[in-house]
C-alpha cells in the first residue's frame, strides 16, 4: 500500500518520520525496501570503520531509535508496517554487512551481502516471518529485519568459507 500525499507530508514533517522512512529513501515509488537497503550502504561505509565494540553500540542505538521512530509512524498512520518505513532495512542491512570489515572490502562481497539480506527480508524464513506477523508496533517492524540481517550475515560468512 503506497502512501498518499498527506501521509507522505506527515512523515516528512517530523524527525521520527524522517528517520523511519530512511531520510526519504522509503518514499521511492518502486521497491522502497530495496531503495532503503541501497541508501543504508552510504552510512555503512562510515560505520564499518568503527572498532567492533563501537559498531555494536551504533547498531544497538540505531535499533532503539528505529523502534521509537517506527512505532511513531505506525501510531500516526494507523498502518501496521507501512512500506515507506525502511529504517528497519537500514539496520538489517548493517547487520548483514557486519562481517565484511573482517573478511573483505571488495565490492563483490558488499553486493553479496546486499542480495542475501534482500532475499531473507523478502522470503521471511522463520523467525523472520514470526516477528513480522506476531510482534506489533515499532518493535515488530524492526525485529523481522534484524533476524533477516543475522541470517544474511551468517550466510555471507558461510559463503566466504566455501569460496
Amino acid at each position: 500500500m503506497s502512501l498518499n500525499a498527506a501521509q507522505r507530508r506527515e512523515l516528512l514533517s517530523h524527525p521520527l518520520g524522517w528517520i523511519a522512512c530512511g531520510f526519504g529513501s522509503g518514499l521511492s515509488p518502486v521497491a522502497p525496501g530495496t531503495a532503503g537497503s541501497l541508501a543504508a550502504l552510504l552510512p555503512w561505509f562510515a560505520l564499518r570503520e568503527l572498532p567492533l565494540p563501537w559498531f555494536v553500540v551504533a547498531l544497538v542505538a540505531a535499533f532503539a531509535i528505529g523502534v521509537i521512530a517506527c512505532d511513531w509512524v505506525v501510531r500516526t498512520l494507523k498502518i501496521a508496517d507501512p512500506g515507506a518505513v525502511v529504517w528497519d532495512e537500514f539496520v538489517g542491512q548493517w547487520i548483514a554487512l557486519a562481517p565484511l570489515p573482517f573478511l573483505s572490502r571488495d565490492a563483490w562481497w558488499i553486493l553479496c551481502g546486499f542480495i542475501l539480506f534482500r532475499i531473507f527480508d523478502i522470503a521471511k524464513p522463520w523467525p523472520v516471518s514470526w516477528a513480522d506477523r506476531r510482534i506489533p508496533g515499532g518493535l515488530g517492524v524492526m525485529l523481522d529485519d534484524i533476524f533477516a540481517g543475522v541470517y544474511a550475515a551468517l550466510a555471507l560468512l558461510a559463503l566466504q568459507r566455501l569460496l
